[in-house]
């Protein structure tokens, strides 16, 4: 299998032309995309690279005119290897932009490579939150698509606080995605007046939590978790196993569309938080599901839809250009400029580059979707909030004012 694939659409044929010779040939969009191909994180990589393709192939391998030049390569999720991989890309490929990355780690370090070469760097998937926050300045040729770690826990935490849920234990992976999600859940929901009474931390795929179910606290009335790859599934099933009947509030990351077809009945009821639900009902929605589902036979995962929506993204821009490549700087600037309708609703840009989007509220449902005969595990969508900023209800200035979230901010004041 090949993992560094190129797509090179068929060029102008050179009209000659009395007098003058051949015409040159358009110039090409070159693409550089980095996903995790092989690895832990293949098949996210996979969902990530099938939706950009989706779009492209929608388009007739074009984007706002300019036909393309589509370049995978295969980090394996380490972030060195796709610093390798970026610096490839930029320095022999000649990319105008690359895209892509899973981890927050690997968005960390291809920032300041798009610094150093002045070339556009796209986290589709990547939600460090201070690539869009304190650490904005640093990378003026980063714009993301994607979303920020806590931006979607601001109002889920509010929300939760709302439904009456008073002491909360957290449970989530041990690494700065966790700390970011849980951080943005904390915060609001404390805001709001409850209490988070327990940090539990286990390891970045760890696969037992038999240890850590029994420390859970008792008094509870909530469980926060965070889980990614395949930790999503254990968690819920492990504990349910172990007799646990309180609701569990998934991050984003927890019941995505990537997770739920590994999961079973003990997810029903289960919340999560994120801009994307593969059950919105919308006609937008409904037709990519069809249409992702009958080409690759699975629903769509966020996963999908981020990097779909950043091809529609990059489309929209290039045609703000006339057809033609504007350069980094004003690419950057016409794109922060856009507001689209994209599959997962309206999305336009805040200042600092990152998306200003709906966060749905999602319940784990059994049923029938969009024709389907069969029932099948779904997000349904419970609850809109329109137009979150990273910055949640708190507004720039104030929020950063306080430290990036992480292990120990904010304190557990209510742990015991």
């Amino acid at each position: 299998m090949r993992f560094s694939r190129i797509v090179t659409p068929l060029l102008c044929g050179a009209a000659l032309t009395l007098g003058l010779g051949a015409a040159a040939p358009a110039e090409e969009l070159r693409l550089g995309f980095i996903a995790p191909m092989t690895g832990l994180f293949a098949q996210v990589g996979k969902d990530m690279s099938d939706g950009f393709n989706m779009y492209l192939e929608e388009h007739g391998n074009k984007l706002g005119g300019m036909d393309v030049k589509f370049i995978v390569e295969d980090d394996q999720a380490k972030p060195d290897l796709g610093v390798t991989k970026a610096k490839k890309l930029i320095l022999n490929d000649k990319v105008h932009m690359f895209i892509g990355g899973v981890l927050a780690s690997t968005g960390y370090a291809l920032a300041p490579v798009s610094t150093a070469e002045k070339t556009i760097y796209i986290p589709s998937i990547p939600a460090a939150d201070d690539l869009t926050q304190r650490e904005a300045g640093k990378y003026p040729y980063l714009i993301r698509t994607g979303w920020s770690s806590s931006q979607p826990n601001h109002p889920y935490g509010q929300w939760a606080c709302e439904q009456g849920y008073k002491k909360i234990a957290i449970v989530a992976a041990d690494y700065a995605f966790g700390y970011e999600q849980a951080g943005g859940f904390q915060k609001a929901f404390e805001d709001c007046g409850g209490k988070i009474v327990q940090k539990i931390w286990p390891p970045l795929g760890n696969k037992d939590f038999g240890p850590y179910i029994p420390t859970i606290k008792a008094d509870a009335d909530a469980v926060f978790s965070l889980m990614v790859g395949p930790m999503a599934a254990q968690f819920p099933k492990q504990l349910r196993g172990a007799g646990y009947k309180k609701p569990i509030l998934g991050g984003g990351t927890s019941y995505d569309e990537f997770a739920l077809p590994f999961m079973g009945d003990e997810v029903a009821g289960d919340f999560s938080a994120l801009q994307y639900s593969a059950a919105l009902t919308t006609p937008a929605n409904e037709a990519f599901v069809k249409k992702y589902r009958a080409k690759y036979g699975k629903v769509p995962s966020y996963f999908s839809e981020s990097n779909y929506t950043t091809a529609q993204l990059i489309d929209e821009t290039i045609k703000k250009a006339g057809g033609k490549w504007p350069g980094a700087e004003q690419f950057v600037k016409t794109m922060q400029g856009l507001k689209i309708e994209a599959v997962r609703g309206p999305v336009s840009f805040d200042e600092l580059r990152n998306p200003v989007q709906n966060i749905y509220i999602k319940k784990v449902e059994k049923k029938k979707m969009f024709g389907y005969e069969k029932d099948e595990l779904w997000n349904t969508v419970i609850k809109t909030y329109p137009a979150v900023s990273q910055f949640g209800s708190y507004g720039k200035e104030a929020f950063l004012k306080q430290p990036v979230y992480s292990r120990e901010f904010p304190p557990c004041k209510n742990c015991e």
